[in-house]
């Protein structure tokens, strides 16, 4: 693909299904009309977005929000989505993981014709359709069904920001701290029939 350059990607359509989906298709087909819908790129700013959900989750007529990203931004996705849930306590989650198929044009580069290509023809495209993973997680404050696959309950431990520290115990700075040993090696002392020996 060396002598290839992208010239444009787009979603392939996909027969229906539960599967595919299209561009706009929700996997959350009983989703409130009022729900958030966060399309997460790989270029987005999570501090961006999770400002915009947080203000959206703060007003009472938003029930739900649901984050969404595709290819390498599905880590970003679960990103946004943990945070948003360490920020907010008390609300449900459903995952949802698909796959869509994605079209790829690349057109080869133009110093040197491709082999078999005549002088004068236009430039060799190539089509190439990849199926990429696309993760959709929704997060509710009302209760969902526990039956559904990919159901995740509110927390009930509270995160790890909220644990105390562990205490640190206080010394000198010629003490070795606990657990250390003493960088010289003790020697036993030499007693007096040694001393008489060497004398």
């Amino acid at each position: 693909m060396e002598n290839f350059r992208k010239v444009r990607s787009e979603e392939a359509p996909v027969g229906g299904g539960a599967e595919g989906g299209g561009p706009g298709s929700s996997p959350f087909a009983d989703l409130a009309p009022g729900a958030v819908h966060m399309r997460v790129k790989e270029g987005s700013k999570i501090r961006n977005l999770l400002a915009f959900a947080t203000a959206s989750m703060a007003q009472p007529a938003t029930r739900a929000i649901v984050f969404s990203g595709c290819g390498r931004a599905t880590t970003k996705t679960v990103t946004c989505a943990e945070i948003l849930k360490r920020r907010l306590a008390g609300l449900h989650q459903v995952t949802r993981l698909r796959y869509r198929s994605v079209r790829e044009v690349w057109q080869s580069l133009p110093p040197g014709p491709t082999p078999g290509q005549k002088p004068g023809e236009p430039a060799a495209s190539l089509s190439v359709l990849k199926n990429v993973p696309s993760l959709a997680i929704l997060l509710s404050k009302d209760a969902l069904d526990p039956c559904q696959p990919g159901y995740q309950p509110p927390s009930s431990h509270p995160g790890p920001s909220s644990q105390p520290a562990a205490p640190t115990s206080k010394r000198s700075l010629g003490e070795p701290a606990a657990g250390e040993g003493s960088s010289k090696r003790l020697q036993p002392e030499p007693s007096a029939a040694e001393e008489d020996q060497t004398a």
